[in-house]
């Protein structure tokens, strides 16, 4: 059995699958570890995990005032490369597995300037910067899409979104959050590091809609709003007077999503496809500013599919409050459910394990 690498880290969209694939990939006998930003998110996910971890330095592939790359980031970027190729020369695991995002880069550089195994997780439709880095040298890409923009199809695998594929009863993880057996529970959230626009937005939307008694045309509801950290001190006070509406910095996605009716989010590869894991309708708010707008087209074919409604941020203050009361209808969220139940990504980290395990050195 094989070291596997996990090269990945910035938001929790990267770091979840690769947290995933690691479960799988030692529930198969091989040891596995992450790799990303010292100081990152994926530290904190790693030791929460239980999983080991690598912390390397991490340049961000950012522009400064002039528009060109900033020179102290490219410096970090390439310390980076020099620590994780330390790392994993000592190492020398029997392949590197990279999630995207700029601080899997060191370490897929690294693997490949080393003649290491290298095989990579594209979770949108279009390849992304990272990626486009380091797809030449690597031995394969399992994708989530079938096609994959900027990618030749001879080096796409198909795989899925991988996600943990764990449930709590929903008794079980509305005890874990502090939350009551009864009402329909609603959660917001918008990715690891949370949504300025959601949390400015929501809040106010959902007030006016379900009164002061948090009360909607099929009864109580309460709410679970994941700020994300920095956000909580802002968001907090403006709903201490709501006893139904929960505002925490950061919640057990595992647990949010085993208790939840219906969901507010953004439109990211990765939330779509825990919430279709979970069977949990969605009303998307795409991220405006995303790649090729690739957040509305994500939104888009959830919708088309019957699993959510479309809200843009745009108008967020018109439209939200209608759409989360036309889901929560009984029926409606039934059939949404259905229909997320249908997109399921479950055997989506065995696949990419799979892929993984051909390609080991």
């Amino acid at each position: 059995m094989s070291l596997v690498v996990m090269a990945t880290g910035g938001t929790g969209g990267h770091i979840y699958p690769a947290v995933a694939t690691a479960r799988e990939l030692m529930a198969r006998g091989h040891e596995a570890l992450l790799l990303g930003q010292r100081g990152g998110m994926e530290e904190r996910v790693a030791a929460e995990q239980g999983l080991p971890f690598q912390g390397v330095e991490a340049g961000k592939l950012a522009r400064s005032g002039q528009g060109r790359p900033d020179p102290r980031e490219l410096l970090r970027a390439v310390r980076g490369v020099a620590e994780a190729r330390t790392f994993l020369s000592q190492t020398r695991p029997g392949a590197v597995v990279g999630f995207g995002g700029f601080a899997s880069l060191p370490g897929v550089l690294a693997a490949q300037s080393l003649g290491l195994p290298t095989v990579l997780h594209e979770q949108n439709a279009r390849l992304g910067l990272t990626q486009r880095l380091a797809a030449g040298r690597a031995r394969a890409v399992g994708t989530a899409y079938p096609k994959v923009i900027g990618l030749p199809e001879d080096k796409a695998t198909m795989v899925g979104m991988p996600v943990r594929e764990e449930r709590l009863p929903r008794a079980e993880a509305l005890a874990r959050l502090g939350l009551r057996d009864g009402p329909l529970t609603l959660l917001v959230m918008g990715g690891s590091q949370g949504s300025l626009a959601l949390n400015n937005g929501v809040p106010d939307v959902l007030r006016e809609v379900l009164g002061e008694a948090g009360t909607s045309p099929e009864g109580s509801v309460q709410v679970l709003h994941s700020t994300g950290p920095r956000w909580l001190e802002e968001v907090a006070p403006r709903v201490a007077d709501l006893p139904w509406y929960h505002a925490v910095g950061y919640t057990d996605a595992v647990a949010a999503w085993s208790a939840s009716d219906l969901a507010i989010t953004r439109a990211g590869t990765g939330t779509l496809a825990e919430a279709a894991f979970h069977g949990v309708p969605l009303v998307m708010v795409p991220l405006p500013e995303s790649a090729e707008n690739h957040q509305l087209h994500n939104a888009l074919s959830v919708q088309e599919a019957g699993a959510g409604r479309v809200v843009e941020q745009t108008a967020l203050a018109g439209q939200l409050g209608e759409a989360v009361l036309e889901c929560a209808a009984a029926g409606m969220r039934a059939l949404m459910r259905e229909a997320a139940l249908g997109r399921s990504p479950a055997g989506a980290a065995g696949r990419f394990a799979d892929l993984v395990e051909r390609h080991l050195r």
